[in-house]
């Protein structure tokens, strides 16, 4: 088995980690960052990013942002100080397509393969192994990685270069939280018209309505489970990425743009932790009007 380097194990990132454990393999990880009690028990924690690199056979790095994935590649103690020839650094983090293939290019010419593999699934899917992962870089390094792909995932795909696995990522925020805007609209709509919106929910489930979001996400709206999963910054963050890759294409996305309103909203209202099914909330203080809420027999709508 190949040994692992795993540097991020935030609430996805740690059970990634453990699944991939889970598969025999041996992870080596950054003590300088936070590593839960159970994995400082079944790793080897190490000094920092570039131990890790010089430990480890394949490199992956689930770490929030562009900035911080940067850091962790390029910092005086970064990875890339410790790889030596044909290493394989995987980026899984979800980042700017563009400053991806940059990195790829500064990891390409230390003799080394870069993959970029952002995932989609949520908590859920890091947990279950059933996360969608999206891979942009050459075949070779996409088949060498695919065995641990499989640890942590179902639906696997090599889009394209370095950079379409990102791209790919950014379209799947796009629909991600679009469908979190129109199952909030429409259980904010049926709770104020007297309808109950977890039974409203249960109905749609059955029809052509029927999407994850509206079982996953509308049973949180319904139930006020607004703890995070994934946080309502790191979906500002991706569809930051969206409107500046459009203003950049010279196109319009005007519904990712109200859903990035919507998001901003929640955050102006300290909701930037908060899961981003809790868009609802944002709706929800413009109608005064909470999906949960029982109206008052003189408050429903005729």
């Amino acid at each position: 088995m190949a040994k692992i380097g795993f540097i991020g194990l935030g609430i996805m990132g740690a059970h990634m980690a453990r699944n991939l454990i889970k598969g025999g393999h041996a992870l080596v990880v950054n003590g300088a960052y936070p590593v839960p009690e159970d994995l400082a028990r079944t790793t080897t924690v190490v000094a920092d990013s570039t131990a890790v690199a010089q430990a480890a056979d394949i490199v992956v790095i689930m770490v929030p942002d562009t900035p911080d994935v940067a850091n962790v590649l390029f910092a005086d103690d970064g990875v890339a100080k410790g790889l030596t020839k044909g290493k394989l650094v995987i980026d899984m983090s979800s980042i700017s397509p563009l400053d991806t293939q940059a990195f790829a290019k500064k990891i390409n010419e230390l003799d080394c393969d870069y993959l970029d593999a952002p995932v989609s699934g949520g908590e859920i899917g890091a947990r279950d192994a059933t996360l969608t992962i999206m891979v942009g870089g050459p075949q070779k390094s996409f088949d060498l990685a695919k065995p641990l792909f499989d640890l942590m995932g179902k639906n696997i795909s090599l889009i394209g270069d370095n950079g379409a696995g990102q791209t790919c990522k950014v379209a799947n925020q796009i629909i991600v939280a679009l469908n979190i805007e129109a199952v909030a609209e429409a259980l904010l709509f049926a709770a104020r018209s007297g309808a109950d919106p977890e039974r409203v929910r249960k109905a749609l489930m059955g029809g052509f309505a029927s999407s994850r979001i509206l079982e996953v996400h509308g049973e949180r709206m319904t139930k006020r489970t607004f703890n995070p999963g994934f946080r309502i910054e790191l979906h500002q963050k991706d569809l930051n990425l969206a409107l500046d890759g459009a203003r950049k294409l010279g196109i319009a996305l005007p519904h990712t743009a109200s859903a990035q309103q919507l998001f901003s909203v929640c955050a102006a209202n300290g909701g930037k932790a908060w899961d981003h099914s809790a868009m609802v909330r944002a709706l929800e203080i413009m109608a005064n009007f909470e999906v949960a809420q029982a109206p008052a027999a003189d408050q429903k709508a005729a």
